[in-house]
């Protein structure tokens, strides 16, 4: 079982992300809060190699986040976010690419 320090680090990078969330506009806020907190909780009981990884990507996510956002928060015509590579892709697993289709469709109001 991974230790109490593994825990508030958890915690502590569930909470600066929400914090970040709010200098969202609110229809990413609110996308980008249900996904994240999907993603925390599918991830509750993963294993150590898994664990850091996801904390890996997740810290980065935040660090982008906050560079993109600044001090002052998000200033108008400021695009977010940074666009995937094929590279990247072809590190994904099946389920990442679905959940991946899956976040286009509802971003895209694509019909299943």
């Amino acid at each position: 079982m991974i230790g109490d320090p593994h825990v508030r680090r958890v915690r502590y990078l569930y909470k600066v992300i929400l914090r970040l969330h709010r200098g969202l506009p609110e229809d990413l806020n609110k996308l980008g809060t249900a996904y994240m907190k999907d993603e925390f909780k599918r991830h509750k009981t993963c294993d150590v190699v898994t664990a850091s990884k996801f904390l890996s990507g997740w810290t980065d996510y935040a660090i982008g986040l906050t560079k993109q956002l600044g001090i002052t928060g998000l200033k108008s015509g400021t695009k977010l976010g940074q666009p995937l590579g094929p590279d990247d892709i072809d590190h994904f697993n099946a389920e990442q690419v679905a959940q991946l289709y899956e976040l286009k469709k509802v971003t895209h109001g694509v019909p299943d």
